[in-house]
């Protein structure tokens, strides 16, 4: 089958498509037919059968996956829910984070009125944890490698705000964002995890374009 100049495909078997989603572009369909494009429609197109793994932010780039039947998307689910599955991701961030590597462990939840921000909450949230190791310098901001040890929506996004080292670029938490064409500089960069069926131990790498 031909592949489509709007999926970048980095992997491909019977069970699992591996895939590049630029920034800004939906990892699901949204409400609205408005909001029909999305990495799953187009995989819909592609392949005929496609089910959604896990997401990422529409303004975040880079790994995701999609399986082509339910069973490899149980199996993956169970992956994810497990902890089986190391992720990493790359992001510039405001300023200079002290130490050489460290840990966030902050719980989170839905800031309901400022939707779909999410917010830090020690009564309601959900536990979420993120490690962060800083890669080099970038002018006045840092490259950082980001490990998400839970999977929350904007995790990574709200622990570096934390941290007073907001994402650049985050029209969300970032003080300093005021290009609304600016992207956010967070990008999947590796995933690994052990094959559904074949068992496997499998890795793979998206180049990060605003490097």
């Amino acid at each position: 089958m031909e592949r489509p100049p709007i999926l970048d495909i980095l992997y491909e078997d019977e069970w699992l498509l591996v895939l590049n989603k630029p920034e800004n572009c939906l990892s699901v369909p949204g409400r609205g037919p408005e909001k029909l494009d999305s990495i799953l429609h187009r995989a819909e197109q592609y392949c005929g059968e496609a089910y959604a793994v896990h997401r990422l932010d529409h303004a975040t780039s880079g790994l995701i996956l999609v399986a082509k039947s339910l069973e490899c998307q149980k199996r993956m689910y169970k992956a994810f829910r497990e902890k089986e599955v190391d992720k990493e991701y790359l992001a510039i961030v405001r300023g200079t984070p002290i130490g050489q590597c460290g840990s966030v462990r902050k719980p989170l939840r839905c800031d309901w009125p400022n939707r779909p921000r999410q917010m830090i909450c020690t009564e309601w949230g959900k536990d979420a944890i993120t490690q962060w190791k800083p890669i080099k310098q970038v002018g006045n901001n840092t490259l950082v490698s980001l490990s998400p040890i839970t999977g929350r929506s904007h995790q990574l996004r709200v622990h570096m705000q934390s941290l007073g080292h907001s994402i650049v670029g985050d029209e969300f938490y970032d003080d300093l964002y005021t290009n609304q064409d600016e992207r956010l500089l967070l990008h999947a960069y590796r995933i690994e995890f052990a094959h559904p069926f074949t068992s496997a131990w499998v890795k793979f790498i998206a180049p990060c374009v605003f490097l």
